[in-house]
């Protein structure tokens, strides 16, 4: 989020929607109240408590792309206030947010605890990549895999700009269901299939069948 003027965070557009709504009050009362610059220690606390972390990021050229991470307790790791480090385990092998990062370091974490607060944290920030070797030389207190496949392939580390609530209203309180986790799996079935029956729906960028070849009745 770029800041407004020197004082205040705010976007431009920010701005002359709270004008257009009459609500550049309440805003700046969020701004003074609720938005820091770094993590205190009840966000640290926070964030150190968390299985799951949506993501958002965008290219250079400012097409957007949002995520989701999931992990046991800890698997963000907070560095210092302003510092925070999160893995990017094996997955599909599209890295679409490590590649947005490389175009453009922007970034922004939400953080949601549906099981105990309900409750949000924003985290806005630039990130880079880091081999997961590499990043370790630094900050030997990075968590290590619990299970076979939940090693790191790389971190994504993240300079913290801003950090403010997500208010619990509306979001909805989950219950914990133990289950086990398929780390590292490749089993079509365990990571969910095609359960939105993509396969067999056209798409710009699909491979054309092959040709069929003529049977025992021949073909053309």
């Amino acid at each position: 989020m770029t800041r407004h003027d020197g004082r205040t965070p705010g976007t431009e557009g920010e701005r002359h929607v709270q004008a257009v709504l009459g609500t550049a009050d309440r805003a700046d009362r969020f701004y003074q109240d609720q938005m820091l610059d770094h993590l205190n220690p009840s966000m640290r606390e926070f964030v150190a408590r968390q299985q799951m972390l949506f993501i958002a990021t965008s290219d250079g050229k400012g097409e957007c792309d949002s995520s989701f991470r999931a992990g046991p307790p800890g698997f963000v790791h907070t560095i210092d206030e302003y510092t925070v480090a999160y893995p990017e385990y094996r997955g599909n092998g599209v890295f679409a947010s490590v590649g947005n990062i490389m175009e453009n370091p922007h970034i922004g974490l939400m953080f949601l605890d549906f099981l105990h607060d309900r409750i949000g944290l924003h985290v806005n920030g630039r990130a880079r990549i880091v081999e997961d070797d590499r990043i370790r030389e630094h900050v030997p207190a990075l968590p290590t895999p619990e299970v076979p496949g939940q090693r790191a392939l790389v971190w994504v580390l993240v300079h913290v700009e801003e950090a403010y609530i997500h208010c619990r209203k509306h979001i909805p309180r989950l219950r914990e269901v133990g289950r086990d986790e398929a780390w590292g799996t490749d089993d079509v079935k365990s990571k969910g299939g095609d359960f939105f029956g993509a396969k067999a729906t056209p798409s710009p960028w699909a491979l054309p069948e092959p040709a069929a070849h003529g049977g025992r009745h021949g073909g053309v």
